[in-house]
């Protein structure tokens, strides 16, 4: 179970996760603004977070307190997020 400071962790780090992926997504600076990104990237953040930890993925890069490993782990869950949602509004009528 991660603790407090892990999760004050993610959510700094799915700040930026948030804004690379709506970069990455949008091809645009400012991806989906500025609040959608956070929101994004705290979300991506927990999950990413929880699935590396889970599967035991790039776990060398754990050294650091704000570590490779978890601005990855954001980016990568912020993704998951954006595919997730992007999949429940097409399956909406």
């Amino acid at each position: 179970m991660p603790s407090i400071g892990q999760f004050i962790v993610w959510a700094i780090i799915g700040l930026i996760g948030g804004g690379l992926a709506g970069t990455l997504i949008t091809w645009k600076r400012a991806g989906f603004g500025v609040w959608h990104n956070l929101a994004i990237g705290l979300v991506g953040a927990l999950v990413g977070g929880f699935l590396f930890r889970i599967f035991g993925l790039l776990p060398g890069l754990d050294q650091y307190a704000i570590s490779l490993r978890d601005i990855v782990a954001a980016v990568v869950g912020s993704l998951i997020v954006l595919a997730a949602w992007w999949l429940w509004q097409r399956a909406r009528p």
